[in-house]
């Protein structure tokens, strides 16, 4: 490994089918004041907002209700949350949902303490500001029931601002943004639509790949991504066979939390050029995360394996078995490619952004929308972002 870095990850995860009976006993180290965050209800058919409640009303906490977190959280319901804050004085953000509630809890838990003339927006996405030393930042916690994200064991937010079609993502240093604890219950998946737990199964996988993507050292961080990319191929097509099967449902929870709790960035570089082109995507259409990454993926892997081919054959092979017998390296590279879009279209992603709602004639705001990165094979010029987008098309 030839990267410098340092690893510190404080939260603290309650994992099975039991992990619920230690809410309680979490909740009694915080204040009496809880905001509780949480989507369009489905937790209230489920019967999962039932068994928080009896956690909460157990540790004897006062609870106030943040309920409608989109699955795009955005600016303008970041600020209504940031008011309940305030106006309750509230001690703990508890988001139960997926990586939106839990992302909007923490811009929740940065931005309700801070002066009444500092805009939440500005400071953390647009300047990337970090929190002052001095501001209390409000503890969160969660109840995970959408794997994907991996927001419950991570500083990350991401943030919508549809008046200037802008979907952006803050990775905050500060240690005091990460969730103090987080209950997986991989049971509580089992309701989620095949459509949301694929674009779930798809955001993990390409959490993992924007990471491996880049550097060309031995790095032990790849061995424990390609790892964890084989559990994923092998527990999604179980999930997608029977959605009830809790050995594939807790293996790909598992996965999604280490997918990008930081451990497999250490030593890297990291790439997230997707995350940029489908952020974008989703900025102008409001499309499920994870499909929107699906769709721009392939294209710009193709464009830029010939600047990383090496890495591109050893995914092949290490991931999906390919076998490189008569193969040149970039036969090989692409062969892995093609491994992977069989997958995807194995468990149902969605394999272009026209399906998501984009036209033709939107490829070039969506072109402007698009941040480039550094730190991956090949950074893409303003052509190269509008050439993947039409090849998404």
């Amino acid at each position: 490994m030839l990267g410098n870095f340092t690893y510190h990850n404080p939260t603290k995860l309650i994992f099975g089918k039991d992990a619920m009976d230690a809410l309680a006993t979490e909740l009694a180290g915080y204040g009496p004041t809880v905001q509780l965050v949480y989507g369009g209800g489905s937790i209230k058919k489920n019967g999962i907002y039932d068994q928080v409640i009896a956690a909460l009303k157990a540790a004897g906490k006062t609870v106030v209700e943040d309920a409608g977190v989109m699955p795009n959280p955005t600016v303008e319901k970041l600020y209504k949350g940031v008011a309940i804050a305030r106006e309750n004085h509230v001690d703990l953000i508890l988001a139960v949902g997926g990586g939106s509630c839990i992302d909007y809890a923490k811009g929740v838990a940065v931005s309700a303490n801070l002066p009444a003339d500092v805009d939440p927006w500005q400071k953390y996405w647009v300047d990337f500001d970090e929190p002052a030393a001095d501001l209390d930042v409000i503890p969160v916690g969660s109840v995970l029931t959408m794997v994907g994200t991996g927001s419950e064991m991570n500083c990350g937010s991401v943030i919508t601002n549809h008046e200037i079609k802008m979907k952006v993502g803050h990775v905050f240093a500060d240690a005091r943004v990460f969730p103090k604890f987080a209950v997986l219950n991989p049971e509580f998946t089992y309701s989620l639509p095949k459509y949301q737990m694929v674009a779930g199964i798809f955001d993990i996988m390409n959490h993992i790949t924007e990471q491996y993507f880049s550097g060309t050292d031995d790095n032990t961080s790849d061995y424990l991504s390609e790892g964890l990319m084989r559990s994923l191929v092998t527990a999604s097509r179980a999930a997608v066979a029977n959605p009830e099967d809790y050995e594939a449902r807790s293996n790909i929870m598992w996965c999604a939390t280490w997918a990008l709790n930081t451990l497999v960035a250490c030593g890297k570089s990291t790439d997230w050029e997707v995350h940029m082109l489908g952020q974008a995507v989703g900025a102008h259409t409001d499309a499920t995360h994870g499909m929107t990454l699906a769709a721009v993926a392939l294209p710009y892997y193709r464009l830029v394996m010939p600047y990383g081919v090496e890495k591109f054959a050893r995914f092949a092979t290490s991931v999906w078995g390919v076998s490189p017998e008569g193969r040149t390296t970039e036969e090989l590279a692409a062969a892995g490619l093609d491994a992977m879009e069989a997958w995807m279209r194995e468990i149902g992603c969605v394999m272009s952004i026209s399906e998501l709602g984009a036209t033709e004639d939107m490829i070039e705001a969506i072109a402007d929308s698009t941040l480039v990165m550094q730190g991956g094979y090949h950074p893409l010029s303003r052509d190269e972002i509008v050439a993947v987008l039409r090849a998404s098309l």
